[in-house]
């Protein structure tokens, strides 16, 4: 946008374009700071509300003369809600300027240091919850109060007061005695564990209240709503604080961290990380995580670390919070009309956003489970483009409440699986309809049932012949965890399941995989997929599915992928026992459970030929897995398919390892990080074949933690248990060694470890 401004006025024709647009962002933003702080019913990510408020900011900083006393940039919180008395703040409480990445911060940094050049910085955590103000009276508890607006606040005492770690009574030492009077600032928030367990309880609730509605709707009652979902643990906590009932406060498990002082008389700390030590002296409950640093580098740090450790804390965190350390430079820094200068919140990129939920679809998997999954209007979440999430069955459909045509709140669970928290009910038009669950096996049209009783997933019972089971068998047999055949992933598995040509498909099951020849492979023309959504990708020219000769070229000649798929069919006649065991898709039976079994009987006739007591004793197995692996080889078509690999020259015997000791025996090792000159499978590998047990996460009954670069959250875990640590030489030493050569190579990681805290 180009401008002439002079002393803030408008000198183009640009301004009338400005300024109507910024009267539509003003109110915009207004609604939603509304619902967020007032009504705790968001209809939008915080992310989308950050970009909203940016674009206002920059409008006015254009044009100044736009930037008014009731803007919303220069507002804090939300109007008091009318549920509760209001109560003045002794003293305002601010909100915070962010910064969205290392320019910002620097740019920040910058007007500090040009009036403050010593300053040192406290970095601390930013908590996704609700600004509380706890007022104490010679020690005593008198109220808590929301934020509100800044200046009043909402009295929620008595919710406030069922919060476990919240003192009534303030207890003092020599050196902090309680003073006179004091309001304390912090954040009510809930856990991410007792966040879970809520919404869980609630789905849980929804499943029973759909049970009933369908009775109630069988007899012309009125039926019941179901329970809304939170979408985060921050609405949780709001909404759990905001009860006319302190009763049902308490039942919700929220926690409370305190973060600063607003008006006090009689005590007056030198320092902000001095403050939190008097607050941690009189019981309050501060946080463990803040790090006083001396330079803008050492913030940097803090960042780059709590980024990649978000999830190693026991709240949601949308941030960092940097403050200047010393009083006397915040005194003289001052604030703006809503914000410290002296502080800024720096802001992670999102990993909660709200999308359009397009349609719910259903896929099949290699076992005949039935999901539905959400296709979604593309959305970018925690630096990943997410166009599809799994919603489990179609149970968790009803009990999230999710309609066709919603906006959705999604997050990726543990930075990787995309799913769905729920809907966004207050964006809903009357237009979304709700999401029926197909009868029929959307691939080969049988019947969809549930295959034991009790069971909740709905499977597809032709598992031999329907197209997608043997498709996801077939990607996952050939995969990394199994036969690890280069060059027939999902995308091949596709073009030898459902050709277009030639009709009859060189694949029946999995049987008929050793006996693929060129000559079966040459003719086949399959639809171009996408291989992250496995959709046909569109021809440019046509508009239409996009066709291809898979294995061969234009002019009728093998690829040289498909040659190398060849020789890799070969190879991988003679893998590992527990690889073959593990790719024949039995239920339960995963690669540790493929491992016993294998390690036990060392063959895969005497693991079918084993009764069901003698599976169910291997360490490992148990019952369950016994009684499917059973089961699966009770099935005629199973046993043709060892036939035929056997014919194909499949190897099922494994033959012992020579020379390789099981000095590891009651050893358990984790593994974490990217190891120099060992993949990760190669390295449990070689643990279990000494004998040793790997593990995926630590604890006290840990061996060692074996780390190589970025070993990330697990290696912390070892530092806080004291496990002994190993490294690429001292991995060596315990493989060759065993564990008593190991320790002596193991570094003591309390002493090397610079805790963050």
């Amino acid at each position: 946008m180009s401008s002439h401004v002079t002393a803030g006025r408008p000198g183009s024709g640009d301004f009338d374009a400005a300024r109507n647009r910024h009267e539509e962002l003003a109110a915009e933003v207004e609604r939603h700071r509304q619902l967020y702080n007032r009504d705790d019913a968001p209809v939008i990510s915080d992310a989308e509300y950050d970009a909203l408020m940016r674009e206002l900011i920059a409008l006015e900083e254009t044009y100044p003369v736009l930037r008014t006393q009731d803007s919303p940039s220069q507002q804090v919180g939300g109007d008091v809600s009318s549920l509760f008395a209001s109560v003045q703040h002794a003293e305002r409480l601010l909100s915070l300027d962010n910064a969205f990445d290392g320019e910002e911060l620097t740019a920040w940094a910058n007007r500090i240091t040009a009036e403050v050049p010593e300053a040192s910085y406290l970095c601390e955590l930013k908590i996704d919850g609700l600004a509380v103000n706890l007022t104490y009276e010679n020690g005593v508890l008198v109220r808590g109060a929301t934020r509100g607006d800044g200046r009043t606040g909402e009295d929620i005492t008595p919710n406030v007061r069922t919060i476990a770690e919240v003192p009534d009574r303030l207890t003092g030492t020599p050196e902090y005695p309680v003073p006179e009077f004091i309001e304390v600032r912090g954040e009510v928030f809930m856990t991410t564990e007792s966040f879970a367990r809520l919404n869980a309880d609630r789905m849980a609730e929804n499943a029973r209240i759909t049970e009933l509605n369908e009775q109630r709707a069988a007899e012309g009652k009125r039926l019941q709503k179901l329970l809304p979902m939170y979408a985060n643990p921050r609405n949780a906590a709001a909404g759990s604080l905001r009860q006319k009932d302190a009763a049902e406060t308490a039942k919700r498990a929220l926690s409370m961290t305190v973060y600063g002082v607003g008006a006090r008389r009689g005590f007056e700390p030198t320092h902000q990380s001095q403050g939190y030590a008097a607050l941690q002296a009189w019981g309050l409950p501060t946080s463990r995580y803040w790090k006083v640093v001396d330079d803008l580098d050492g913030v940097r740090e803090y960042i780059r670390y709590y980024h990649d450790h978000r999830h190693d804390v026991v709240h949601e965190i949308d941030g960092v919070v940097i403050k200047i350390d010393e009083t006397s430079a915040q005194r003289r820094l001052g604030s703006t009309t809503r914000a410290p200068r002296w502080a800024i919140a720096y802001k992670y990129p999102p990993e909660e956003v709200t999308t359009l939920l397009r349609d719910i679809k259903v896929s099949v998997g290699r076992t005949g489970r039935a999901t539905p999954y959400a296709v979604l209007e593309p959305v970018r979440v925690a630096g990943s483009e997410v166009e599809f999430a799994t919603l489990h069955n179609q149970d968790v459909v009803k009990a999230k409440g999710v309609l066709i045509g919603d906006r959705v709140v999604v997050r990726k669970a543990g930075d990787v699986i995309p799913e769905i928290v729920g809907p966004v009910e207050g964006a809903r038009t009357g237009a979304e309809r709700e999401f029926v669950m197909p009868h029929d096996c959307p691939e080969c049209g049988t019947e969809l049932r549930p295959m034991a009783e009790g069971d909740i997933d709905l499977r597809c019972p032709n598992a031999r012949s329907c197209p997608a089971q043997l498709r996801e068998r077939l990607a996952y047999l050939t995969g990394r965890s199994c036969l690890d055949i280069d060059g027939l992933g999902y995308v091949a598995a596709t073009a030898l399941v459902q050709p277009l040509e030639p009709k009859t498909p060189p694949l029946r099951d999995e049987g008929d995989l050793f006996d693929l020849t060129l000559e079966k492979l040459l003719p086949i023309r399959s639809l171009v997929l996408d291989p992250d959504s496995g959709l046909p990708k569109k021809d440019p020219k046509t508009g239409g599915d996009k066709e291809v000769a898979y294995f061969a070229t234009k002019d009728g000649k093998p690829k040289k992928g498909t040659v190398e798929l060849l020789a890799n069919l070969e190879k991988a006649k003679s893998q590992e026992l527990w690889r073959i065991v593990n790719g024949l898709s039995i239920r339960h039976v995963g690669p540790v459970a493929a491992r016993a079994l294998a390690t036990e009987f060392g063959d895969l006739d005497a693991i079918f030929a084993a009764d069901e007591a003698t599976l169910a004793g291997v360490d490992g197995v148990g019952p369950t897995i016994a009684a499917a692996v059973r089961q699966w080889y009770e099935e005629d078509w199973h046993r043709e398919i060892l036939e035929k690999w056997r014919r194909a020259g499949v190897e099922f015997v494994q033959e012992p390892e020579e020379g390789v000791s099981k000095n590891l025996a009651g050893v358990t090792v984790v593994i974490t990080g990217t190891l120099e000159g060992w993949t990760r499978d190669g390295a449990a590998e070689a643990v279990r074949l000494r004998g040793g047990k790997v593990s995926g996460s630590v604890s006290k009954k840990t061996s060692f933690v074996v780390v190589g670069d970025s070993p990330g959250s697990k290696y912390d875990k070892a530092v806080q248990l004291g496990v002994p640590v190993l490294e690429v030489d001292g991995f060596a030493e315990l493989l060759g060694n065993g564990p008593d050569a190991a320790r002596a190579a193991a570094r003591n990681p309390v002493e090397s470890e610079d805790a963050q805290s």
